[in-house]
């Protein structure tokens, strides 16, 4: 018998065998055998394998309607293009904290605002995935270990647990692009563990006393007063200078554990987010290029991200077997952060508040990106330096749209900064 006329002897077999009682089921498993010659133990094993199956019920979709139209998805995306293209559930704490500006620049309508402020995290997600694709990219770091003072700088490789401002962790960010050689531009970046405030510096180099000269202008600004610092092993902090500047001003001073980056995560996350993610990787080698960064580091962007830009926390680590749940606080920008801790320059944080009022973060987002493309012009390709292209009058253009911030007019470059942030420096 051929294979053709065994499957239609099964056929015509499975359906009466799996219907008749036992002793029927002897005398037509002793038939099927005769008849297509196999095996008991095989033939049952090919009567058990066929199944009756039924005819799948057609699937029906539910319909639902489209809560949020283009218009809403269009206005979110491009506020997440302005706010530096933040995490969702960051990004729903900016729609609520930037409503007031929203609203004047894409007069939006009450049931738009509504609708604005109750989209959820995943739906944001799911709007914005096309458009995630291709931004990541690796951050590559120059720290060479140090060899002075290890041994009187104790290493500290735990979490910090502060509830109070003051306890930081520092790094510097190399822009020396595909050539190590000769001295190029570092920025020092220190971030404050409690609050999350950071500060950036632009240095060219990294020696000892450029270093601690920045970090001391960097100390002079902050509102709250240094307690602690952690640093990396390099050479630029591991030097007697900053040590002796911690010892003065009864500063902690750790360090990490050697090519140990997980130990200073924060500053690590910062380095990304404030320098490497604007600056980029390109080679800056010149004083015009450092003077250029720090226009933009201590003005625009120092208030943006801290004033404007909202951040989370990560409280605690769930593991369940294999799986880790990371749970985070709720989102909130730095300054609000300092406003509820205690042992802060109270003068300094309410001026802050009184200027974040007067501030509009979009014209801040402008001129962020009109001072990174003066930045960007500076920098070497190939080994040579760009050919920048002529701007008529840019500091003329800043002060116009800071003018336009603050309420002022007619007013120098020079003043209308310095009317802006003397409040904040000197509380």
């Amino acid at each position: 018998m051929d294979l053709q006329s065994r499957r239609s002897v099964v056929d015509a077999t499975w359906k009466r065998y799996r219907q008749a009682c036992k002793t029927a089921k002897t005398r037509i498993l002793n038939e099927f055998c005769e008849t297509t010659g196999y095996a008991r133990k095989y033939a049952i094993a090919r009567i058990g394998q066929v199944e009756e199956c039924p005819k799948p019920k057609p699937r029906v979709r539910r319909h639902r309607n489209r809560l949020y139209g283009p218009g809403i998805m269009t206005v979110i995306e491009k506020i997440w293009e302005e706010a530096g293209y933040p995490w969702s559930v960051r990004l729903k704490v900016i729609l609520a904290l930037w409503r007031p500006w929203i609203r004047k620049r894409y007069g939006l309508t009450s049931a738009q605002e509504a609708l604005l402020l109750r989209v959820s995290p995943r739906t944001i997600d799911r709007a914005l995935a096309g458009k995630k694709r291709g931004m990541r990219r690796r951050l590559y770091g120059r720290t060479k270990p140090g060899t002075l003072l290890r041994h009187r700088i104790p290493i500290k490789c735990e979490h910090w647990d502060v509830k109070t401002p003051g306890f930081l962790e520092m790094d510097t960010v190399s822009h020396s692009g595909e050539n190590a050689s000769g001295t190029f531009v570092f920025s020092l970046n220190l971030t404050d563990i409690g609050s999350t405030w950071v500060e950036t510096r632009a240095v060219l180099g990294k020696g000892e006393t450029g270093i601690l000269e920045a970090f001391r202008e960097l100390s002079d600004g902050l509102p709250f007063t240094i307690k602690a610092i952690d640093a990396d092993n390099g050479g630029e902090f591991i030097n007697h200078h900053l040590w002796r500047h911690c010892q003065e001003r009864q500063i902690g001073f750790t360090r990490s554990r050697p090519y140990k980056k997980d130990d200073n995560a924060h500053i690590e996350q910062k380095n990304w987010t404030h320098v490497r993610k604007l600056i980029g990787w390109d080679r800056y080698d010149t004083p015009e290029a450092v003077r250029a960064m720090n226009d933009l580091f201590a003005h625009e962007l120092r208030l943006y991200m801290n004033l404007f830009q909202p951040s989370v926390k990560l409280i605690r680590l769930v593991r369940q077997g294999s799986r880790k749940t990371r749970r985070y606080d709720s989102p909130q920008t730095p300054l609000d952060r300092l406003a509820q801790m205690p042992g802060v320059d109270r003068a300094k944080v309410e001026n802050l508040l009184e200027l974040r009022a007067q501030l509009n973060p979009f014209e801040l987002a402008a001129i962020v990106r009109h001072k990174l493309d003066r930045i960007w012009r500076l920098r070497q390709v190939n080994g040579k330096s760009k050919a920048a292209k002529p701007i008529d009058h840019p500091e003329e253009e800043i002060a116009r749209i800071l003018s336009r911030i603050v309420g002022t007019k007619s007013v120098p470059p020079e003043n209308l900064r310095n009317a802006a942030l003397a409040r904040v420096s000197h509380g």
